[in-house]
């Protein structure tokens, strides 16, 4: 089979790369235990989906872009530093799920998890490593096409599963805390671990 290498080593590097720790996993464990795995899905999809889609730009060439103009890759920078501060205080504040209080403690939503891709520097590092690792500068435009395809089908099969086990692993921590202040301490646990990314991703 003419791409069968490539599934198999773009798939052991998405599930390297997805199953690691990192923003994104932290906020699923954390939404996973504060609020479950169902509601957690749109969370997982939109992180997923959000992956893919600037894979797609970035194929395409907006990765040249930042290289051109460095100072909007900056802002970006400091637009994801702030972004990830304040997610961390939502982990932070969060109150164990209560049918009593539904609609005031909320998962974060599909298009926030997309939106929040275009500022997670994990995000940027993986998917650019990824473009010059498995696409040929000199392919042709049909063979970069047909890599792009391969690359956003096992992206998702083999990063979904990935991601969502994460949510799994927060689910059941979150059953293992048994008291309202044991939440509270795994909420700022997190909120800090996520704050730690900062330093070891930007600085």
């Amino acid at each position: 089979m003419q791409y069968l290498d490539l599934i198999i080593t773009y798939s052991i590097f998405v599930f390297a790369t997805s199953g690691t720790p990192g923003p994104n996993n932290i906020m699923v464990a954390a939404s996973g235990a504060n609020f479950g795995v169902r509601a957690t899905l749109p969370h997982v999809f939109g992180i997923r989906i959000g992956l893919v889609v600037m894979m797609v730009l970035v194929g395409l060439g907006l990765g040249e872009m930042f290289r051109i103009y460095p100072s909007i890759h900056q802002v970006m920078r400091y637009i994801g530093i702030g972004f990830m501060l304040y997610l961390s205080y939502r982990i932070a504040v969060t109150k164990r799920s209560n049918p009593d209080e539904v609609g005031r403690n909320k998962p974060i939503s599909f298009l926030y998890a997309s939106l929040f891709q275009w500022v997670n520097p994990k995000a940027w590092i993986t998917l650019i490593s990824a473009i010059v690792t498995f696409i040929p500068a000199d392919g042709d435009k049909l063979t970069i096409m047909a890599i792009m395809a391969i690359m956003i089908v096992v992206h998702f099969i083999v990063g979904f599963p990935a991601t969502l086990a994460w949510a799994l692993f927060g689910r059941e921590i979150g059953r293992l805390l048994k008291s309202d202040r044991a939440f509270v301490i795994f909420n700022y646990f997190m909120a800090g671990l996520l704050i730690l990314t900062i330093f070891t991703l930007f600085l």
